[in-house]
């Protein structure tokens, strides 16, 4: 198993890089007071150099800080911005000072209101960045009686509820309707990189829980859903356009950039994609989440599984029409996005589930869907995910497992650079993923 969820991170690690460089963060907390992570760091708390706490690991400062891997990527969020590529960002933007600019601090520190004498903004994404500023919990949480109800009254937020969780990430990860915290295709233009969210990936990485309160496979389920319900509400909101324009955020990249050629026979780098039903040359609205929650829906929410494809495809339909109507069919899909969400975080996963969504994940009827590098890209984090819980659920063994490494492997160098995916390639490897997971279940 820990060879598995190892071989998960390290497969990831090289598309990834980047993107957690200077995107690990999370959202402006509410108006209590944030203390700085100095506040957590006693060797009695936080600041153990050993993690062997009866409770928590009380290692997690260490954790947070080791630059050398992933979990440091929150430590050096705010660094990340006087890098020279930050500057040239900004500068680009007219920003000013890049480690100074509103429009990056939003997601780059613990964007606190109210800051304690302990508090640096140098510490970029620290503790109450994801738990909530800990004025009104700090000197009661570690107390002997202390409960998780009593600290959530306190103000500490709610983690370990998967939809919290989901959406504490996704301010940032994806982004949300609060200063700073949104990534416009301006800035992506100026040379920041494209979003991408996937909830129990990323969450392994930052995990410094003794113990996980929800399962992988409701980690992920969710995460698809709350990161489509976010977009679609961010569409409808005043971010859906930018002046006379659409907001290309919201779309796939790679419709648009890629080589255009004068030659009579040029290559497509493109295809038909039969869960998108546009006219062709339309630019498509980018439908990874969608995709994965098709399969999720028909395992473990099969009374809305029809409506949300219909709704998914309605949408797509509309995009070619008059806004209002566009407006109103993004409405209409997530609020039945938001349906599979409650229900996905109000239930357990059996190893059956698991196997069983698998499945659809690496069939016939999604991989034809996986025309673009985004789809793509989340298509193979859920393959991992979802084989790293069926492992631990005992549905598949470690060994069986690992031997489906390589071709998963493949499916990510696949999608290692977006320029030049190649889903002929992909499909082909989750071909055999695929045919390795029937012979051993």
């Amino acid at each position: 198993m820990e060879r598995l969820l190892a071989g998960k991170v390290n497969a990831v690690v090289a598309w990834a890089s980047l993107v957690l460089a200077l995107l690990f963060a999370v959202p402006a907390s509410s108006q209590a007071v944030h203390n700085g992570v100095g506040s957590c760091a006693g060797s009695t708390c936080h600041g153990r150099g050993a993690g062997d706490g009866a409770v928590v690991r009380q290692n997690e400062l260490v954790v947070w800080q080791d630059y050398t891997s992933a979990a440091g990527a929150h430590s050096k969020a705010w660094r990340s911005l006087q890098t020279p590529w930050a500057q040239k960002i900004a500068d680009r933007l007219g920003m000013g000072e890049a480690s100074r600019a509103p429009a990056c601090l939003g997601c780059h520190t613990d964007n606190a209101a109210r800051r304690g004498p302990t508090f640096q903004v140098s510490d970029g994404v620290g503790c109450e960045s994801c738990h909530g500023g800990s004025e009104g919990w700090l000197a009661s949480h570690y107390t002997v009686g202390a409960s998780r109800a009593d600290n959530r009254a306190r103000g500490m937020r709610a983690l370990e509820d998967p939809r919290v969780l989901a959406g504490t990430c996704l301010d940032c990860h994806f982004g949300s309707d609060k200063p700073g915290q949104f990534v416009s295709h301006r800035m992506m233009a100026a040379g920041h990189p494209r979003m991408s969210f996937e909830l129990d990936l990323f969450n392994s990485y930052q995990n410094h829980a003794r113990k996980r309160s929800v399962s992988g496979v409701t980690s992920w389920a969710v995460g698809q859903a709350l990161a489509l319900e976010r977009s679609l509400t961010l569409f409808t909101s005043s971010k859906g356009s930018e002046g006379v324009f659409p907001e290309f955020y919201f779309f796939d990249c790679h419709s648009c950039h890629r080589a255009i050629s004068d030659e009579a026979n040029p290559p497509v780098r493109f295809g038909a994609n039969p869960g998108r039903p546009i006219v062709w040359g339309a630019p498509p609205y980018n439908d990874e989440n969608m995709i994965l929650l098709t399969a999720a829906a028909k395992i473990a929410a099969p009374d809305l599984a029809q409506r949300f494809a219909a709704d998914s495809r309605a949408f797509h339909q509309a995009m070619g029409g008059d806004r209002a109507g566009m407006l109103a069919a993004a409405r209409r899909l997530g609020a039945t996005t938001a349906q599979l969400g409650n229900r996905f975080a109000g239930r357990g996963f059996s190893d059956r589930d698991t196997v069983a969504i698998l499945r659809l994940v690496l069939g016939d009827a999604l991989t034809v869907r996986y025309t673009d590098y985004s789809g793509g890209a989340q298509a193979v984090m859920a393959v991992d995910t979802l084989l790293t819980a069926a492992v631990s659920q005992g549905a598949v063994g470690g060994g069986a497992a690992g031997g489906m490494r390589r071709d998963i492997e493949a499916a990510y160098a696949a999608v290692r650079d977006p320029n030049a995916y190649r889903p002929g390639d992909f499909r082909a490897a989750l071909g055999r993923v695929r045919a390795a997971l029937e012979r051993v279940t």
